[in-house]
């Protein structure tokens, strides 16, 4: 795995495509639109949620969405900047040889932008509906280590091989190879201390957290357990967090931007302007957490997430913040 230079990351995601006035058809306009804007502001990172069903913290599950590697090929083209990922993916939707291909397609077509996001899943209801097998969780976790052995290898091997109780491939063929060195940076979701975080110091450049500060200290330490016992240096693994702030331009749009999350998310936020974000984020970024996700349901307009611009400019010229 190669190291990662410590440095902030910021992430635009989009788990919403249900955008009022706008028809099926220019569906992916505003899509595009959402994408570019968080490229000019100075986003690192755009992501998009791999379910078939709208989530319960989002909206209803009948509300829009798009397949998300379908979605990331085309925004590949229509970007040329920031790296393109999902977050993330559930591991039971593909066979990993294939998600292999599909993400090291992603990165040809991006330039070598592509990194590969994944996880346990969750949804049972988007199982159900699209005749997915949904194990119990320590089958999907299995599955998840060995997906994240095969991904890897078909990366950065030539011609390799790998049988496992659930997956197998022999001799796998992935031409043509990514163009990153070493292949795509793999994210693994999830903050489950027993198995998640192991899966973490064995194979990911990249963790996402959610939680309060003292609640992901207490994972960072159990992390840094898990890469003792795995002889990993903890500090090659990127620690990125759904960033604990919405950004406001002022007080009286607070209320405005809070209402348009559900109940559940509005307890996980706290509206800012940018420069309250700065001094909230510092404490994060003092242990260790620096890579920051923001969304499309609180940023929907290019206008509002050129505030993130804004975040991201007092960040990286240690406005309000130490250097990193």
């Amino acid at each position: 795995m190669v190291p990662i230079r410590m440095t902030l990351l910021f992430g635009f995601h989009m788990p919403n495509f249900t955008h009022p006035g706008v028809p099926d058809e220019r569906l992916f306009e505003r899509v595009v639109e959402q994408a570019r804007a968080a490229e000019a502001a100075g986003f690192d990172l755009v992501t998009v949620m791999d379910h078939f069903y709208q989530i319960a913290v989002i909206g209803p599950e009948e509300d829009p969405m798009l397949e998300a590697y379908t979605t990331l090929g085309a925004l590949a083209a229509s970007t040329s900047r920031v790296r393109l990922a999902t977050l993330v993916t559930g591991v039971t939707y593909r066979n990993p040889a294939l998600l292999a291909k599909m993400v090291t397609t992603l990165d040809i077509i991006s330039g070598g932008r592509a990194m590969l996001g994944i996880g346990a899943a969750w949804n049972e209801s988007e199982h159900v509906g699209y005749g997915f097998d949904f194990p119990p969780i320590g089958e999907r976790m299995d599955r998840l280590d060995e997906a994240l052995t095969i991904c890897r290898r078909m990366f950065t091997q030539s011609r390799p091989s790998f049988v496992g109780r659930y997956y197998r491939i022999d001799r796998a063929l992935n031409s043509p190879r990514p163009i990153q060195p070493g292949g795509p940076r793999i994210l693994v979701g999830g903050g489950g201390e027993r198995r998640t975080l192991r899966l973490v110091a064995r194979h990911a450049d990249m963790s996402h957290w959610f939680g309060s500060l003292d609640e992901l200290k207490h994972k960072a330490e159990v992390l840094e357990r898990h890469c003792e016992a795995e002889g990993r240096d903890p500090s090659t693994i990127v620690r990125t967090i759904g960033a604990p702030v919405v950004l406001v331009e002022d007080e009286r749009q607070a209320g405005a931007v809070l209402d348009r999350l559900p109940p559940a998310r509005r307890s996980m936020v706290r509206p800012a302007t940018p420069d309250e974000a700065a001094e909230l984020l510092q404490p994060y970024i003092e242990a260790g957490f620096t890579g920051f996700t923001f969304n499309n349901p609180t940023m929907p307009t290019p206008e509002a997430i050129g505030l993130g611009g804004e975040l991201i400019g007092l960040l990286r010229s240690g406005s309000g913040v130490s250097r990193i």
